[in-house]
């Protein structure tokens, strides 16, 4: 029996905050982190036992760098199955904010979906095709870089990479 390793997510940032809320902001979503805590799923799995909405969260969780991922053959099948596991067993908080931050950051986090939406939509089209620097679209939607990093970290269309935010692109299967 192989020993569990334990990795520990250390938030230091506070804009880091809104994808661990958003992670289990729905109860399919906090059930299916519980379960990936516990065992590696795979997608028919995940299907099987928490739906549709179980399977959109994936993506979201690789893009936050929240699962591990493994191929495992299946007995009856010529293709390896990708498998899913919640990559961290702690997650230890250290961070200190301004209020008007950690503000910024829980009203992100808990922001209406088609408020949310409105303000994804116009990073999404100030970051173009190729990407853009982070300050320059801060200063091109006046927003602070607090609210900039929260949005863009809470997004499903979005990465925040380096100093650049660009459209996120899920890894391919091979």
């Amino acid at each position: 029996m192989a020993a569990a390793i334990h990795r520990i997510k250390v938030i230091n940032d506070v804009s880091d905050l809104v994808p661990i809320l958003r992670a289990v902001d729905t109860p399919v979503k906090l059930k299916l982190v519980q379960r990936l805590a516990e065992a590696w799923l795979t997608l028919d799995d995940v299907v099987r036992e928490f739906g549709e909405e179980g399977a959109k969260a994936l993506p979201f969780f690789e893009k936050l760098r929240l699962i591990d991922t493994r191929w495992v053959a299946r007995e009856g099948r010529r293709q390896p199955d990708k498998s899913f596991h919640f990559y961290y067993s702690t997650i230890n908080i250290n961070t200190t904010s301004p209020l008007a931050e950690i503000s910024e950051v829980l009203a992100i986090a808990t922001m209406a979906p088609r408020e949310y939406a409105r303000l994804e939509e116009r990073i999404y089209a100030a970051a173009g095709a190729e990407g853009r620097f982070f300050s320059d679209i801060a200063e091109e939607l006046d927003m602070s870089p607090t609210r900039l990093k929260g949005l863009v970290k809470r997004s499903e269309k979005l990465e925040y990479r380096g100093h650049r935010i660009e459209r996120f692109r899920a890894a391919p299967e091979t």
